[in-house]
């Protein structure tokens, strides 16, 4: 008699061995933080809140029991980022953790609805102290070379001929279908930041990172998510992302501190959400607390431990990196 589960993939997709380095490589991120006084911490991958980010879909399910019989909506975590930050207003100094985050519709070669962060928050620092200390994490793990700074607009000029501060969407879009990119694309003669990620992702990114680390900084205003904006000419947000071999590895901010901005992005991201016909999402007020309470002056980054792990282990996919990715639970 044919037995089902005899034909069921058990195993799992990465090797024994990079699972041992895996296993290395998150007991020598421990050891880092540890030597340099960095608190670990944990905070709960279930919340009544999550990010308003129209890019970012959550995982929701629902809680039934003592204290809410009628049932509450919670949401997976995006990142640990907002519970981390009440933490800092709390006084905690400074904190890391390593955990599980949950994107939804997010799976390929690169992505899987489930992975693991890296994610730490540097009280005084301001961003370039704090891409100092992740070439320092990087270069301690992968045994990098010094990583290579550029600004958004000198990584477009230099791999897409062209200023994405000055650029308009419509010469943007010029440039896309000049290089055969973006005809099935949904995207208005007025979104900028969607034609910018375009070119970054089909134009930019594959270069970045090839002899070495590379530090993009500097980004658009309109792409500052939870990160300050700097007054200038052009005025950006102070944010930056690292990659090596083409791929997006960490992503930091000099973090923003006012309530009531974070509020105005907040309420931004929804109406956002809404025009797009996308789920509503509720606002973080015990975040918007902490912030109106007092956020120390610091600089935070996210770091993607799976792709971490794949680059470490000169795999293709995440697959590789992890034991038993989506499809295979």
């Amino acid at each position: 008699m044919d037995n089902p589960s005899s034909r069921i993939e058990w195993r799992p997709t990465a090797t024994i061995e990079n699972l041992r380095l895996r296993g290395r490589v998150l007991a020598s991120i421990r050891a880092f933080f540890a030597e340099r006084g960095v608190l670990e911490v944990e905070t709960p991958v279930l919340s009544t809140a999550t990010a308003t980010d129209p890019h970012l879909d959550s995982l929701v399910t629902r809680y039934t029991g003592p204290g809410a019989a009628a049932g509450l909506t919670l949401y997976l975590q995006t990142s640990p980022e907002f519970a981390m930050k009440r933490l800092l207003a709390a006084g905690s100094g400074p904190i890391y953790q390593l955990g599980k985050a949950f994107r939804n519709g997010e799976a390929g070669r690169r992505h899987n609805p489930e992975f693991t962060l890296l994610e730490w928050y540097r009280p005084g620092f301001d961003l370039r102290a704090l891409m100092d200390e992740v070439e320092a994490l990087i270069a301690s793990l992968l045994g990098t070379p010094a990583a290579e700074r550029l600004s958004y607009a000198e990584a477009f000029i230099r791999h897409a001929g062209i200023d994405p501060h000055a650029a308009t969407a419509v010469e943007l879009k010029r440039l896309a279908a000049l290089k055969k990119l973006g005809e099935s694309l949904d995207l208005s003669d007025e979104d900028k930041d969607g034609w910018l990620d375009l070119l970054l992702t089909h134009l930019v990114e594959p270069h970045l990172g090839k002899e070495r680390p590379v530090f993009i900084f500097d980004y658009p205003p309109s792409q500052a998510a939870l990160a300050r904006i700097r007054p200038g000419n052009p005025s950006v947000a102070e944010r930056f992302e690292l990659y090596i071999d083409g791929i997006e590895l960490a992503n930091g901010y000099h973090e923003l501190g006012d309530a009531r901005e974070q509020r105005c992005r907040f309420e931004a991201d929804r109406e956002r959400r809404r025009i797009a016909g996308l789920p509503g999402t509720p606002i973080d007020e015990r975040l918007l607390a902490a912030l109106e309470h007092g956020l120390p002056d610091c600089s935070g980054v996210a770091l993607g431990i799976d792709r971490l792990v794949m680059i470490a282990a000169q795999a293709q996919t995440l697959n590789e990196a992890m034991a038993f990715p989506l499809l295979c639970v």
